[in-house]
């Protein structure tokens, strides 16, 4: 059964909303993925919104640009947490789509990445999700782990090529 819903308003976010379900399968959540508009379909958006949570989605995760209201949207009709992704518009950058999805009204909280963001809206989802489950909370460690092994890795080649501005 799918914990975490991620839901785009067009198959133009894809790119950015398959980041988040790549590290979901890397820690092995399950999840389910699907293009709905609140706009353009506000019926099947609805019985989306109001399903989730009897089909045991835990978490949604909305990616949307320009007007952005898929996540506010689904905040509004879902109780559990929503995740809000701002896509990356042409005109305006993504800012369009960022102050649209931070700037819900009180009782209306979406949790909010950067423009871009699915791999932290992934994160964010798996994090929420290990509250209550410390194989999870594991996991979610040992990525950390996995992410500083990296740096450190990067850091020594830096000092083995005898830069002199290394510090």
């Amino acid at each position: 059964m799918a914990k975490v819903g991620i839901v785009m308003g067009s198959d133009s976010d894809l790119g950015i909303m398959s980041k988040a379900a790549d590290i979901l399968e890397e820690l092995g959540i399950d999840y389910e993925m699907t293009i709905i508009s609140a706009h353009r379909m506000p019926d099947i958006f609805y019985d989306y919104a109001k399903s989730a949570e009897s089909k045991g989605i835990k978490v949604i995760i909305a990616g949307a640009g320009g007007a952005a209201h898929l996540p506010g949207m689904c905040a509004a009709l879902f109780p559990m947490p929503v995740i809000g992704v701002p896509i990356h518009t042409k005109s305006l950058g993504g800012v369009d789509s960022l102050y649209s999805i931070v700037q819900m009204p009180s009782g209306i909280p979406v949790a909010t990445v950067a423009i871009d963001g699915g791999l932290n809206a992934g994160l964010l989802a798996a994090k929420i999700l290990a509250t209550s489950d410390s194989e999870l909370l594991d996991k979610l460690r040992a990525y950390s782990e996995k992410m500083k092994e990296t740096v450190v890795a990067k850091k020594e080649r830096l000092e083995k090529t005898g830069h002199k501005n290394y510090v």
